[in-house]
């Protein structure tokens, strides 16, 4: 086992957090503190690398944009939920970008905070649920599937994320107990 079972989705998620993330400047910034951390002086236009959580306020404070590459976009969520309900028939599981699943919390997050004002955001919204659930759902089947079977190949398993191999680890251990017992 590959030491997963003793990690749970808030770790994944903090390790998340402390990515390095790109932003850009909406404007002047100078020095400034987040949360005890130096941030600054940083001009209009210039990009910044620094960890997730604090881009993330700085983009809440409106002084900084993330820039597009990583970010979830509804075409992403599309093309992932094309790809895992359509091509990947059976026990195949597709490869999920790094950090698929704190990236869709967030991305739905914001989409469900502008949804309560803006009409077109609330449509937007409610297609990337229900993309987010055809996704989740069907990984979710695969990961049943796999994990009640008694042997598997990491060939099988390595496209799954952190967060769907730490499921996958504990759902193994309990049918592998359960089926020791049985027999």
């Amino acid at each position: 086992m590959s030491g997963y079972p003793t990690m749970s989705i808030d770790d994944v998620d903090f390790d998340f957090e402390n990515l390095s993330a790109k932003i850009v400047a909406s404007q002047n910034i100078q020095d400034l503190k987040v949360a005890g951390v130096d941030v600054g002086p940083i001009e209009e236009g210039q990009e910044l690398d620094t960890r997730y959580w604090i881009a993330s306020r700085l983009v809440s404070a409106g002084l900084a944009s993330f820039r597009d590459d990583g970010l979830m976009t509804f075409n992403v969520l599309y093309k992932i939920q094309w790809k895992e309900t359509k091509l990947q028939m059976g026990r195949r599981i597709s490869s999920l970008p790094e950090y698929f699943y704190p990236r869709l919390r967030r991305y739905l997050s914001q989409l469900k905070e502008k949804a309560s004002t803006d009409a077109t955001r609330a449509s937007e919204y409610n297609n990337a649920l229900r993309l987010s659930h055809d996704v989740v759902n069907c990984r979710l089947k695969k990961i049943v599937s796999l994990s009640a079977s008694s042997a598997q190949t990491e060939d099988l398993l390595q496209n799954l994320s952190k967060e769907e191999r730490i499921l996958y680890e504990r759902l193994h251990a309990i049918v592998s107990a359960w089926r020791s017992k049985i027999f």
